[in-house]
C-alpha cells in the first residue's frame, strides 16, 4: 500500500463519530508520540482508523469513498477535534506532502503527519471464544466496571475478572470495599473451552457502551489478551496480571441475610442524597430497617442532621447500618426496578440485587462503615 499517500471522501458525522469513539479508548496525551497518533488507512474497503498505545490498541472501519489508496499517521487528539469542529455534510482528506488536509467547502485544515514507521500496526486477534448481545454485555459490564478500583498501584482490583461456563459468561469486580458480580447468556465457540481473563475495567465499559446496539459481539482470548469485537469496531487489550482472588469473592457471594429489605431504588437514593449535607467529613449515612420502613440518617456535630423514612417491605431483625454515602449510591443506580438489600451480621457487606432480576442477574456488596465515626 502507497505510503504518505491519501485521497477520500467522506461524510463527516460518521467519521467524527469513529474518531471520537477511538480517541475514547487511549490516553489523550502520550509521552511517546508515535503512541499518540492514529494510523488512517484507505483500500478498497473503505477507511480503516487504527491506535495504539503498547497495551492497548483499538480500530474502526467507516465507509468512505477512496480516490487514492494509501496509509498516513496524524495526531489522534487532532484529528477527533478537527473532525467535531467540522459543520460540513461531507470531507475530503487528502495528504499534502507532510500534511495531512481536511477540505471543506469553505475551509481547509491541515494536520502534520507523524512518522509512519513508528506507529504501532494495528494488533492481531486472540482465538475466537464466544459472542453475547451488544445489549446483554452493557447492562452487565457497565455496573460491574463501576465497582473496580481506580488506584493504578493495585492493578489487580481494577479490572473486570470474566469467567466462562458452557452457557454462562460470569463478571467480578471488587475495590476491596465493595464488589459487583453479574452473568450473562452467552454462546462459546467451543463448549469444552475455559475462560479466566481479568480485563481492565474501564476499557470493558467503554468497548460495551459503544457496542451496545450490536446484535452480535465476539470475544477473544488467550492467556495474555482479550479483545471485543462488534460491527465496525475492535478492541484489544493486554490481560492484567493473575491471580485473582476468586475463591475469596465466592465466598463474600454466599450471603447469610438477617434482614433482608426490599423497596424502590429511586426512593432510597433519593433520601440518601438529601441525608448527604448532613453527613459529615466522611460522607456516612445511617440505614434503620424497622417494619415497613427504612430510617435515613445524615449526623454531622457541624451541619446538624437529617431524618428520612422510605417505604419498604422488611423481614428479619430490624438492624441499623452505616454506610459511606458514595458507594450506597453507587450501588443502586444499577437497579431500573425494586430492589431487594440482604444485611448480614457484624460489618458483614450488604448485599442488593434485583426483585425481579433480569438475564444479567446483578449482584452488588458494599461493606458497612463503623457506626463510631472515630473507629
Amino acid at each position: 500500500m502507497p505510503v504518505d499517500r491519501l485521497d477520500l471522501t467522506a461524510r463527516t458525522a460518521p467519521l467524527a463519530d469513529a474518531a471520537a469513539r477511538l480517541h475514547r479508548f487511549l490516553p489523550a496525551r502520550s509521552l511517546q508520540p508515535a503512541l499518540a497518533g492514529v494510523l488512517l488507512q484507505a483500500d478498497a474497503d473503505g477507511l480503516l482508523m487504527a491506535a495504539s498505545d503498547g497495551e492497548q490498541s483499538a480500530r474502526m472501519r467507516v465507509p468512505v469513498s477512496v480516490h487514492t489508496a494509501g496509509e498516513v499517521v496524524v495526531s489522534r487528539r487532532g484529528l477527533a477535534e478537527t473532525l467535531a469542529a467540522l459543520d460540513a455534510y461531507d470531507v475530503r482528506i487528502v495528504a499534502e506532502g507532510s500534511r495531512l488536509a481536511l477540505r471543506t467547502p469553505t475551509g481547509r485544515f491541515a494536520l502534520p503527519q507523524l512518522d509512519l514507521t513508528m506507529c504501532p500496526r494495528p494488533a492481531g486477534l486472540p482465538p475466537l471464544v464466544g459472542t453475547v448481545t451488544g445489549s446483554a454485555l452493557r447492562a452487565a459490564v457497565v455496573p460491574v466496571a463501576g465497582a473496580a478500583s481506580r488506584e493504578t498501584a493495585l492493578p489487580i482490583f481494577t479490572g473486570i475478572r470474566v469467567r466462562a461456563g458452557a452457557d454462562r459468561l460470569s463478571l467480578r469486580a471488587t475495590d476491596r470495599f465493595r464488589l459487583a458480580a453479574a452473568s450473562l447468556c452467552w454462546e462459546p465457540a467451543d463448549p469444552a473451552a475455559t475462560v479466566a481473563s481479568l480485563i481492565p475495567a474501564a476499557l470493558f465499559a467503554e468497548a460495551a457502551r459503544q457496542a451496545a446496539d450490536a446484535d452480535r459481539v465476539d470475544l477473544y482470548a488467550d492467556a495474555d489478551r482479550f479483545a471485543i469485537g462488534w460491527g465496525s469496531g475492535v478492541v484489544v487489550t493486554a490481560a492484567l496480571a493473575n491471580p485473582f482472588p476468586d475463591r475469596q469473592l465466592e465466598q463474600l457471594l454466599d450471603v447469610a441475610a438477617e434482614s433482608v429489605v426490599e423497596l424502590e431504588p429511586d426512593a432510597l437514593a433519593a433520601a440518601v442524597q438529601r441525608a448527604v449535607p448532613y453527613a459529615g467529613p466522611h460522607g456516612r449515612v445511617t440505614l434503620e430497617v424497622r417494619d415497613g420502613a427504612v430510617i435515613v440518617r445524615g449526623t454531622d456535630p457541624v451541619a446538624g442532621e437529617s431524618e428520612e423514612t422510605v417505604k419498604a417491605d422488611t423481614a428479619g431483625d430490624h438492624l441499623t447500618r452505616c454506610y459511606q454515602a458514595r458507594l450506597l449510591l453507587d450501588a443502586l443506580r444499577p437497579f431500573p426496578g425494586a430492589v431487594r438489600l440482604e444485611i448480614q451480621a457484624g460489618l458483614r457487606a450488604t448485599a442488593l440485587s434485583a426483585v425481579h432480576p433480569g438475564d444479567e442477574d446483578l449482584r452488588y456488596l458494599v461493606v458497612p462503615m463503623r457506626t463510631d465515626p472515630a473507629a
